[in-house]
């Protein structure tokens, strides 16, 4: 397509400056002609008049010339500056026509060819011709460049532009297609390549986002049941009767803070995507916190009062690691028992998890949420200050909330559990 239109460029490039060229010969041929008939009428004129020459009867021809006699003087001019002379018209080139009067040569009619005027009007005329044959190619080739730049050169910048795009790993940026020039083919499998890229991307990003939250999320599962066998194990060590059975409740212990660390160490890797985990909340009965605390109760210390009947909002497996986080938290660092206080306010089921221990101090009441964050009371105690982090984050997916507070005898962790149909 792009051959046809140049090579109906360069025809109508050389069809214009050909009939430039023979219409200006053309013309050329027909100021070169010769007025027969007014010369033949200035001789026969003149040979009439012989002897009596009137000077104003010429005013009208079309030429200018002089009249000499046959010694060569001269008897008329039409005007100054032309050759009056028989070697001065010879070296011009003019027409010399003999005056024959009653059968003798009695002078010459110098007729005035003028051909330097003839020559510089033809050198003119081409000069002309020449400018608008140059100006038209000129405009031709502008012209062509032009359909160049937009069918060629911006095509192909744009797909430059576009491969750097891909490059850098940009897949959001479409190439556009246009029919029209010779890459558009090129560009639409270049754009189907974007987006298939771009699928394939996303697919990944999916997949490895499955991945992450199935790692944080058993990491953190299979961490809080640990921590409850190694504090079972821990109790059930104390009430040992012989050597046997206290190497291995030891060799439990032990492996089970083995597991205790490698799942904390599998945890911090994924900690970033700690956003992926999802939390399903449902409604259900308040009585489901008496199984929660309960399951969290094997050092026998809690005693929690009586339950307000009511519907509460709540993903029931995070709920129950939240409150496995608190009561653990309440057994490494305070040691003392554990009393639970539910109260419904302002549109939630406030559950206070009190110990009787010496609290926090109250410069880092604002940071126990923080991540990885242990308070000077913890340098003693294993941990990865990671429990009261995500008790947070799990209660806030679950539109509630989780405070801590100093009390003169004790610390409280206050649960707020959203009611059921709360907005």
């Amino acid at each position: 397509m792009m051959l046809k239109k140049l090579l109906i460029v360069l025809l109508i490039a050389v069809l214009a400056t050909s009939t430039a060229y023979v219409l200006l010969l053309l013309n050329v041929k027909e100021g070169a002609s010769t007025d027969r008939i007014a010369i033949n009428g200035i001789v026969e004129f003149t040979e009439q008049n012989w002897g009596a020459l009137r000077v104003n009867e010429y005013e009208d021809t079309p030429y200018d010339f002089a009249i000499i006699d046959a010694t060569g003087a001269l008897l008329y001019q039409t005007k100054t500056g032309i050759a009056v002379t028989v070697n001065e018209a010879i070296n011009n080139r003019d027409t010399l026509i003999d005056i024959v009067v009653d059968d003798q040569h009695v002078g010459k009619v110098i007729i005035n060819n003028d051909y330097n005027h003839v020559f510089l009007k033809l050198k003119q005329q081409f000069s002309l011709v020449f400018m608008v044959s140059i100006l038209m190619l000129f405009l031709l080739c502008l012209a062509f460049i032009l359909y160049l730049d937009r069918t060629i050169f911006r095509p192909f910048s744009k797909m430059q532009f576009f491969a750097r795009h891909i490059a850098k790993g940009d897949l959001n940026t479409p190439l556009e297609m246009d029919p029209h020039h010779m890459f558009g083919a090129f560009t639409e499998s270049f754009d189907m390549m974007r987006e298939e890229l771009a699928a394939a991307r996303h697919s990944e990003y999916l997949a490895n986002k499955s991945k992450k939250e199935l790692v944080a999320s058993l990491s953190h599962d299979i961490k809080t049941p640990v921590s409850s066998i190694k504090a079972i194990t821990e109790l059930m060590l104390l009430s040992a009767t012989n050597d046997k059975i206290e190497r291995q409740l030891n060799t439990l212990y032990s492996k089970a803070d083995q597991i205790d660390h490698l799942v904390t160490d599998m945890f911090h890797a994924t900690m970033e995507e700690l956003n992926e985990l999802q939390v399903k909340v449902t409604d259900e009965y308040s009585s489901i916190l008496a199984t929660f605390i309960e399951n969290s109760n094997y050092y026998e210390k809690i005693t929690p009062e009586p339950i307000p009947e009511c519907i509460i909002s709540v993903d029931p497996l995070r709920l129950q690691q939240v409150i496995d986080n608190v009561v653990n938290n309440s057994y490494k660092y305070a040691g003392t028992s554990i009393k639970v206080v539910f109260d419904i306010r302002e549109g939630f089921l406030e559950v206070d998890i009190m110990d009787y221990g010496s609290g926090v101090p109250d410069e880092e009441l604002p940071l126990l949420f923080n991540k990885f964050f242990r308070g000077t009371g913890a340098e003693t105690q294993s941990g990865s200050g990671l429990g009261l982090y995500i008790s947070r984050f799990m209660m806030r997916k679950m539109h509630g909330d989780i405070v801590c507070i100093n009390r003169q005898d004790g610390f409280t962790v206050k649960l707020l559990i959203p009611l059921a149909g709360k907005s």
